[in-house]
């Protein structure tokens, strides 16, 4: 990942991982705009909803603000070691992050349009991370490197989710804000997806000493 891409990914999941920790963290969640809204549009939400939102929001930060370091192979060729816990890490907070996402996607607002688009996000977040973890069991670090990138565009639909909802609040006011999120919650992960894989498509090829492109 090229050092300007890399300082900006790493600039927008430090800053939205902040705010994460000192809305729901710092603050009481009930006083989260998210908890709020979903508390006008729907019924009282139990404590195991609770829980799992801050789970959810726990390990999400966690995966957020580790997988700019993990990416880096300036960081990964200096400390191996260190670039082997921070991945420790990262793959127990997909997996405790995705698993508490699955179960707020069968709750999220905006109907099922809503509910698959994030039960989907939540799937293919935990599948992206188990194939990056048998690429290296395989020591294919190519196609390591390629499902990672494709996970972390997963992980930073926390921070693209984010960028979209002012916008469309902005342009198509609260009283639509089921109809909004119904297509954010599309919209902050497949278009990372699309991007990530034209970015390893063409950027991410090698070649092997006969000069063949190779794919992993």
């Amino acid at each position: 990942m090229k050092k300007k891409i890399w300082l900006i990914v790493s600039g927008l999941a430090l800053l939205i991982a902040g705010y994460s920790i000192v809305q729901y963290f710092v603050f009481d969640a009930q006083q989260a705009g998210f908890v709020q809204l979903k508390l006008m549009l729907s019924a009282t939400l139990n404590s195991f909803w609770y829980i799992m939102l801050y789970i959810h929001i726990l390990f999400g930060v966690l995966a957020l603000v580790i997988g700019p370091f993990t990416l880096s192979s300036k960081l990964r060729e200096q400390n191996v070691k260190r670039h082997r816990r921070l991945g420790k890490v990262y793959i127990v907070s997909i997996l405790f992050g995705g698993a508490a996402g699955l179960y707020l996607a069968f709750n999220a607002t905006g109907g099922w349009v809503s509910q698959l688009g994030f039960a989907l996000l939540s799937i293919f977040w935990i599948i992206t991370m188990f194939q990056a973890l048998a690429k290296i069991k395989q020591r294919n670090i190519q196609g390591h490197q390629k499902w990672m990138l494709r996970n972390y565009a997963l992980t930073f639909a926390a921070v693209t989710l984010r960028m979209w909802l002012p916008l469309f609040t902005v342009l198509f006011g609260f009283e639509n804000f089921q109809y909004s999120y119904a297509i954010i919650a599309w919209l902050c992960w497949v278009p990372n997806l699309i991007v990530i894989e034209w970015y390893i498509q063409l950027k991410l090829h090698v070649t092997d000493d006969r000069g063949l492109t190779k794919i992993t």
